[in-house]
């Protein structure tokens, strides 16, 4: 019977909520009226589509706003943003798991969104606006604990891993047909279809997406469930530090995420000034990452979740990502690059897998409040990451402020030993997380520690141990509601 539900395809995970939702909700059939997975998938692509629109734009208002030193008030815009969401995520995700995703999720939206209509009205203000909507820029956050509230444990990996391609499937095209528009006619009309896109993102959220938290699962006071000490993101790391196994998955997403979120923030340019790419070979880079990046997060995630469950897949993903920032860190050739975003994309499977461990090991009210501190990490990686970065190209006189004329020649990599220096330390710090991984054990149901030490029939805490959840070591870490819903 669990080898046949093990088999259920793709379709049913986003079609199927769990039984008794509808009864809950009081809703009738149909995928408008009941939450699912694809509302999910939604609100994640028109978000992130109409920021990939702006990727050529973004760098260009970015370098004449700050003509100098622009990497280092890049990092300083990026960091404050990250900052932001790091205290924030925690909070955030306590209060959606009491008032519910959809609230939350609007806001989430509307504030990450709100600087895009400024860069063409004032620049300074769009950037002032990026570093203050860090606060609710956790959108990531309150989609996995949505997805968490309609999909089972056993389909959890496969949904966040439609969740993470999705997010990839958006930058496929959006990079690319920013870049044409803005040569094609101008700056402006990207910025404003980009604004079109999030405004729809919007409605879409207000007139389509239901409620996906159970009414069994709400508080009768919404206050009186709310405290400070699960909201607050140091409070949160204190009590992380008493469940090892968070402790791990959080270690091992700072130590891969931190050169990633670097990566992400100068990336484009050092392909253009350091590698001599083209604006067009760019975007057809990005583009052939992520269909590759959509393959691994579905397909290749549900056979490393099946097979190898979710450590192997964790691990699965670190590898792929060390291989990836060693040919950026020491190659110095067109087709390394290629290959390398071929290996980004298979590493693109960690935080999927990572997420749904974490759901996994935490009880059914509390998901917004796991996710929420994965996210937090994550924000204080997109904080760090992008300075790390900037230092570290300014420490080897890296020169990536201005974007080179089209026909430029590359800059000759051979004359470096190490031509991408911060890709080559990152790759030490995803070592060290593979290390850390290979302390996490198989089972997210298991305890590690001085708990780990006990007999079988010993009682394990979760990590969200104010909520008075427990759970037997051997047994499921899930309630018997949500084993009806």
């Amino acid at each position: 019977m669990q080898g046949k539900r093990k088999k259920r395809i793709v379709g049913k995970i986003i079609w199927g909520p769990r039984k008794g939702h509808l009864k809950e909700n009081g809703t009738a059939p149909g995928w408008m009226s009941q939450p699912s997975v694809y509302h999910a998938l939604i609100v994640i692509f028109l978000e992130f589509f109409a920021w990939g629109l702006l990727t050529s734009p973004m760098i260009m208002v970015l370098n004449e706003t700050f003509p100098n030193h622009t990497l280092l008030l890049n990092g300083l815009i990026t960091g404050v943003k990250g900052m932001l969401s790091f205290l924030s995520a925690p909070l955030i995700g306590a209060l959606s798991d009491v008032w519910g995703r959809k609230t939350f999720l609007l806001l989430t939206v509307s504030f990450t969104c709100a600087p895009i209509p400024l860069m063409k009205i004032s620049p300074m203000w769009y950037f002032a606006m990026i570093s203050i909507s860090g606060i609710f820029s956790v959108t990531f956050s309150v989609v996995f604990a949505y997805v968490a509230d309609v999909t089972t444990e056993e389909d959890r990996g496969q949904a966040y891993g439609l969740v993470s391609a999705t997010f990839a499937a958006s930058l496929v095209t959006s990079p690319a047909l920013g870049s044409y528009l803005e040569q094609a006619y101008s700056e402006n009309l990207v910025v404003w279809l980009a604004t079109a896109v999030a405004l729809l993102d919007i409605f879409f959220i207000l007139v389509a997406v239901p409620e996906s938290l159970p009414e069994k699962l709400r508080p009768a006071s919404w206050g009186s469930q709310i405290s400070w000490d699960k909201a607050d993101p140091f409070g949160a790391l204190k009590k992380i530090g008493q469940d090892q196994l968070i402790l791990l998955l959080c270690v091992a997403v700072f130590l891969s995420y931190l050169p990633e979120a670097g990566e992400y923030s100068c990336f484009f340019v050092y392909l253009r000034l350091r590698m001599g790419f083209s604006a067009e070979t760019v975007a057809s880079f990005i583009a052939l990452v992520g269909v590759l990046s959509v393959i691994a997060q579905t397909l290749i995630l549900t056979v490393l979740m099946k097979y190898l469950g979710h450590k192997g897949a964790i691990m699965f993903g670190l590898v792929f990502e060390i291989i990836q920032l060693a040919c950026y860190g020491f190659g110095s050739q067109d087709w390394i690059m290629w290959v390398a975003g071929c290996m980004a994309a298979m590493s693109s499977v960690t935080y999927p897998a990572i997420s749904a461990f974490a759901s996994s090991h935490s009880s059914a009210d509390q998901q917004g409040v796991a996710q929420g501190i994965i996210t937090g990490i994550r924000g204080l990686c997109n904080g760090f990451g992008p300075a790390m970065f900037g230092f570290i190209f300014y420490l080897f006189q890296v020169d990536l402020k201005d974007p080179p004329p089209t026909n430029a020649t590359a800059v000759n990599s051979e004359e470096s030993l190490i031509p991408g220096p911060p890709f080559a330390f990152g790759t030490i710090l995803v070592i060290m997380a593979l290390l850390v991984a290979i302390f996490v054990p198989e089972s997210p149901h298991s305890s590690v520690g001085k708990g780990s030490s006990r007999h079988a029939s010993s009682t394990v805490e979760t990590f969200n141990q104010e909520s008075g959840h427990r759970s037997i070591e051997n047994e499921p870490l899930i309630n018997e509601s949500e084993q009806e819903v």
